[in-house]
């Protein structure tokens, strides 16, 4: 039987290493949607937006709800198909798209 105390340490240890890998999970994500969305059209649609109009808080506060409704659809889809389909699958079916898609664009523009 393990003492109070020792329990008391195992659990503020798994609730650390719980949040450590919240933050983790939070930085890679911000990571990796900020680098991926930089120079992107919907940037540059915003960008054109904001220089043709007086109210740059509008067209700011604007995006911001288009980003967060479409990143709140992609998280709960996301999390449906991770309930039929194992999430290796999705990942794999994801990275094949942005192949097919990127080699696409690439041929056509040749």
């Amino acid at each position: 039987m393990r003492a109070a105390g020792e329990e008391a340490g195992t659990q503020s240890r798994e609730a650390w290493q719980s949040r450590a890998m919240a933050w983790q999970l939070f930085l890679t994500t911000f990571l990796s949607v900020f680098l991926a969305e930089l120079g992107d059209k919907t940037q540059l649609a915003t960008l054109s937006l904001a220089a043709g109009e007086r109210s740059r808080w509008t067209v700011f506060f604007a995006a911001s709800l288009a980003l967060v409704t479409t990143t709140a659809i992609a998280v709960l889809v996301g999390d449906g198909l991770a309930r039929v389909i194992h999430p290796v699958w999705i990942k794999r079916v994801a990275g094949g798209l942005f192949v097919v898609l990127g080699a696409l664009l690439l041929f056509r523009s040749s």
